[in-house]
C-alpha cells in the first residue's frame, strides 16, 4: 500500500474461506490475486482471513469499512455473484452456513458489534460455489472464472463508494499476503491428477494430517 492518505476511511478487504476445500477458497484466492495485481493507498488493507475466526477481531476493530469476499451458498447457479450491504451482511452469512469458517466469522461480527467496534460500513461480495467436497482441491473452472470479474467489482466499490483508486503493479509476480507455497498457482500446480488422487483428497494434506496424529 502506498501514499499519504491521513484522514481517509480505513478499509479492510478481507478474503475468507478454506483453500483446502475447492470453491471454499474463492474469497482468499480473489484477494490474493487482487493484491498481486494492484497497489492501493495505505488506507486500504488487503488480507487473507482464511478460517481465523476471532483472531480477525482486532483487524475489524481497526477498520471504518469492511469488504468481505467469500463463497456463499445462495442456492443459485454456480458462479452467481451477489453483493450485500449493511445489516444484510451478518444476516446472510448466518442464513446458509457452508462450513465452520462462516460460523466463526459470524462470531467475529457479533463480537465487534457487541463491543461497539464494528466497521461502520459492511459489504459482502460472494459467489455461489460449484464444488466443496474435494479435499485438497482447487477452484472449479466455473468459480475460478469469477475471480477476475469479482476483482473488477471490488475495485469499482473502492473507486465509486470510497474514492480510492488502485494502480497496477508492474513486473510483480506475487504479493505478501500469502506464503509462496500456498499461492493458487503453486498450490494447484502441485496437486495430483484426478486419477492419482481419486478425488478422495490430496496426499500432501492427508500425509500432513497423519503426521500430526490425533487431535
Amino acid at each position: 500500500m502506498d501514499g499519504d492518505d491521513r484522514g481517509a476511511a480505513r478499509i479492510l478487504v478481507l478474503g475468507i474461506g478454506n483453500i483446502l476445500w475447492a470453491d471454499e477458497g474463492f474469497g482468499v484466492r480473489t484477494v490474493e490475486r487482487l493484491a498481486a495485481g494492484w497497489r492501493f493507498p495505505d488506507s486500504v488493507t488487503l488480507m487473507d482471513g482464511g478460517t481465523q475466526g476471532l483472531y480477525l477481531l482486532p483487524h475489524l476493530e481497526a477498520a471504518d469499512a469492511l469488504i468481505v469476499v467469500d463463497a456463499i451458498d445462495y442456492g443459485l447457479e454456480p458462479g452467481t455473484r451477489r453483493v450485500f450491504r449493511g445489516d444484510d451482511v451478518p444476516a446472510f452469512l448466518g442464513a446458509k452456513k457452508m462450513s465452520l469458517h462462516q460460523t466463526g466469522f459470524q462470531e467475529v461480527l457479533a463480537s465487534a458489534m457487541f463491543l461497539g467496534r464494528c466497521p461502520e460500513r459492511l459489504i459482502l461480495v460472494g459467489v455461489q460455489p460449484e464444488c466443496l467436497e474435494d479435499y485438497g482441491g482447487g477452484l472449479t473452472g466455473t468459480v475460478a472464472a469469477q475471480v477476475a470479474p469479482t476483482i473488477d467489482v471490488i475495485r469499482g466499490i473502492l473507486r465509486d463508494e470510497f474514492g480510492v483508486e488502485g494502480t497496477p503493479r508492474s513486473g510483480v509476480v506475487g504479493a505478501d499476503i500469502a506464503a509462496a507455497a500456498i499461492t493458487r498457482d503453486a498450490y494447484e500446480a502441485g496437486r495430483p491428477s484426478a486419477e492419482e488422487a481419486c478425488r478422495t483428497g490430496d496426499p500432501r494434506i492427508l500425509a500432513a494430517l497423519a503426521a500430526a496424529g490425533p487431535t
